[in-house]
């Protein structure tokens, strides 16, 4: 078979699949896929995602002066238990700074999923409209007989 061949049947079967699609945007795909992208959906949750890392960044460090300061307290009075409260300060604060990381994380990615997803709409977008323009650019080859003046093809792709 060969390539020409292949890419029209590709096309042909491209061509179908998104002719079977629902225009319902609240619906599911014939395939069965649910993934559904809404951006005023991802920037709420990357919102919340900022602001539960502002508020844990603040509220889980509130108490952290007293804590030393007790922990120094029952130390310099001999109490065992002054070492201990430190080192549960200190696993409190590497997990409260997890917990910051990964709302930071989500809020960074959802932004970034957001522009990313735009970009390579414009880009799918344009790569449709330069298909249609590419669909004019074939020149039929000149004729020994003819005096047109010979237009050359375009190599390679159109952008």
């Amino acid at each position: 078979m060969s390539f020409d061949q292949e890419w029209s049947e590709l096309k042909t079967k491209a061509r179908m699949r998104l002719d079977s699609v629902s225009t319902d945007p609240g619906g599911t795909s014939p395939g069965g896929a649910d993934l559904i992208l809404r951006y005023d959906d991802m920037g709420k949750i990357g919102h919340a995602a900022f602001l539960l890392h502002q508020h844990l960044s603040s509220a889980g460090k509130h108490a952290q002066s007293h804590t030393d300061a007790a922990a120094k307290s029952l130390e310099s009075e001999g109490f065992d238990m002054g070492d201990a409260l430190a080192k549960a300060e200190e696993g409190w604060q590497a997990q409260l700074q997890v917990l910051v990381d990964a709302c930071a994380q989500i809020s960074n990615h959802l932004d970034y999923s957001e522009k990313s997803s735009k970009q390579d709409d414009h880009f799918i977008a344009a790569q449709i409209r330069v298909s249609k323009i590419s669909e004019y650019l074939d020149v039929p080859p000149p004729t020994p007989s003819s005096d047109a003046p010979h237009v050359p093809k375009a190599d390679g792709p159109i952008m």
